[in-house]
């Protein structure tokens, strides 16, 4: 992601003043020189990035803080709070409300990727149980229904659309009608991509508009464009109510931070960014959770939400066994679909205070993505004893032909399958160190909650972590005190 490039970039500048024994006027102007650089280059405005080091002077007074630690981290808490308003517009965006009609219509520039964008924003939908549908309203471009269509097909999404209606308002407003009837919750409306000059289509548009009542009018652009987005926003505000923005392809465009910045300038909030051409390269945009990644501060919020999501709460059976400190290799094996179903590792990764977005390029995910399904299909091969065993791995060294046989059937070396036997006797392992500490969690159904946790249990489990953890991945984090931070983080989001 080009963005981690400017994260990394305003991480280093921050870092410096850690390094200085003193920390005065002038090293904050280096400091700030270096970040408003990174912010030009990333094609923010001159006039924000002025505003910003403006702001940034005006609110440090050297005279009123005390110790180069607390200076440090004042510093780094002012710029925090000025990126923040960078890229904040301050407004609510639009919640769509469970059992009833959502109608999101999409508008935007061509190529711009709003038809491909709409079935990502379908799918991340579906994939949190919604009723999610698409509407192709585009008839002006060669194709446009064939690419949805095979978009949708690809995702298992309904969907709506003519290959002989020319009038785009009555395929919107027969789509809708239709899947209003059916019950859908999230009715998604593609329209054709414009350009504000054009005011044919514009009319077009607007004739859309008034014929399905969208909820939300979701302007898709691209990043690339950098600081015309707001050019564009406010061009296309004018003709129908925008409600909300979506970025796209930030992950291969240096100009995403103009993007970003000019979007919140019209008061539009961003409520997605696509970072990839993948169907799940899709985020959610929260402005401080993205701030928070891009300086390496982490999203624990936003991982406990994910962890959430996919339910592992709901699984009393695992919750029970892993109070008791038990671990199998059937757990182990859903905690890898469950992984898979979080969305892309570098995603995953960039929540985690200490690892930037930068952390896991694609090359490497892939490689990560590729391994872990390799273990599942060698975990596919074992038999039910094998993978409900509570000491599986003592199982496999006390009978080594099991080993043999499970590399037969999965096609694989008999190392792969040791390799995976030592992987699952170090989670065995962790989960055996949570299971030892008696009141770790004292809520009152003792629910596996980071909400739950006793302080004083929760320290001790934090000491044995650390003795556990590879002694880089550890650095990467902070130390010590960065895993007591971020399980103090994951605390406070467990509570919210």
């Amino acid at each position: 992601m080009v963005l981690a490039d400017l994260g990394r970039k305003i991480r280093n500048a921050i870092g410096k003043l850690g390094q200085n024994t003193v920390i005065n006027e002038e090293e904050l102007d280096l400091m700030l020189k270096e970040v408003c650089t990174a912010l030009i280059e990333s094609d923010v405005h001159i006039r924000l990035v002025k505003q910003l080091k403006d702001n940034v002077k005006k609110a440090i007074n050297f005279e009123e803080i005390v110790g180069g630690a607390n200076k440090r981290r004042y510093i780094q808490k002012t710029v925090f709070n000025e990126l923040l308003k960078l890229v904040d517009p301050g407004v609510t965006a639009f919640q769509p409300t469970k059992g009833k009609r959502n109608v999101f219509m999409f508008v935007g520039l061509q190529g711009s990727g709003k038809t491909t964008t709409c079935t990502k924003m379908a799918y991340y939908y579906q994939r949190k149980g919604w009723k999610t549908c698409l509407i192709c309203a585009d008839t002006f471009r060669a194709g446009a229904f064939d690419q949805l269509k095979q978009n949708a097909t690809k995702a298992r999404i309904p969907f709506y659309g003519s290959y002989s209606e020319i009038d785009p308002v009555k395929i919107a407003a027969e789509g809708v009608e239709k899947f209003t009837k059916e019950g859908f919750e999230i009715i998604i409306v593609d329209t054709s991509g414009r350009h504000k000059q054009e005011a044919s289509l514009f009319e077009e548009m607007l004739q859309v508009s008034n014929a399905v009542t969208p909820d939300n009018v979701v302007f898709v652009m691209d990043a690339s464009i950098g600081q015309a987005c707001e050019a564009q926003a406010r061009a296309f505000s004018q003709t129908v109510d925008v409600a909300s923005v979506i970025i796209t392809k930030l992950d291969s465009h240096a100009k995403g931070g103009g993007a970003l910045s000019a979007v919140a300038v019209t008061k539009s909030p961003v409520i997605f960014i696509g970072t990839g051409e993948h169907i799940d390269d899709f985020e959610i945009f929260k402005p401080k959770s993205f701030v928070q990644k891009l300086l390496g501060m982490g999203d624990i919020a936003g991982l406990v939400d994910m962890v959430n999501d996919i339910g592992i709460q709901d699984n009393k059976e695992l919750v029970g066994r892993l109070k008791q400190g038990q671990f199998t290799l059937r757990d182990m094996y859903e905690q890898f679909q469950n992984i898979m179903k979080m969305g892309p590792f570098s995603q995953i990764m960039s929540m985690i205070p200490g690892f930037g977005p930068e952390f896991m390029n694609k090359g490497n995910e892939q490689e990560s993505v590729n391994r872990l399904k390799r273990m599942m299909t060698v975990m596919d091969s074992m038999s039910d004893k094998e993978l409900d065993h509570p000491k599986a791995s003592e199982l496999f060294t006390k009978e080594p032909n099991r080993v043999a046989r499970v590399a037969r059937g999965s096609g694989s070396h008999q190392q792969e399958v040791r390799d995976l036997l030592a992987q699952y006797k170090k989670f065995s392992d962790v989960v055996k160190k949570i299971g030892s500490i008696k009141g770790l969690f004292n809520g009152k159904n003792g629910d596996i909650n980071p909400k739950n946790m006793n302080p004083a249990k929760m320290a001790q489990l934090n000491q044995q972590m650390a003795k556990m953890m590879d002694p880089r991945v550890l650095q990467q984090m902070g130390g010590m005190g960065g895993l007591q931070n971020m399980m103090n983080q994951m605390a406070r989001a467990g509570k919210m």
